[in-house]
């Protein structure tokens, strides 16, 4: 099975990134994921349904370690051949 997680984290700073959105672009770079697109307002990542899983468990654990007081997401289940 392969999924797709969008998530944002905030609070936002249109300034410059907080420490819990880069700690959420590291996390999603360095998980073994595919079509990764981290940006400002939004990001999205999918992968095998272990890999999305086992990343959004570090995602959530470390972005709120991090100072995010609020992570949302989006997990969907991507048909053959989805993109």
């Amino acid at each position: 099975m392969r999924l797709r997680v969008e998530f944002t984290t905030e609070p936002f700073d249109l300034d410059e990134a907080p420490a819990h959105a880069v700690v959420a672009r590291e996390v999603i770079e360095a998980a073994e994921l595919d079509a990764v697109d981290v940006g400002p307002f939004g990001n999205t990542a999918e992968g095998s349904a272990d890999a999305v899983l086992t990343a959004v468990d570090a995602l959530l654990r470390k972005t709120l370690e991090s100072g995010a007081t609020r992570v949302s997401l989006q997990i969907n289940v991507l048909g053959e051949g989805a993109r």
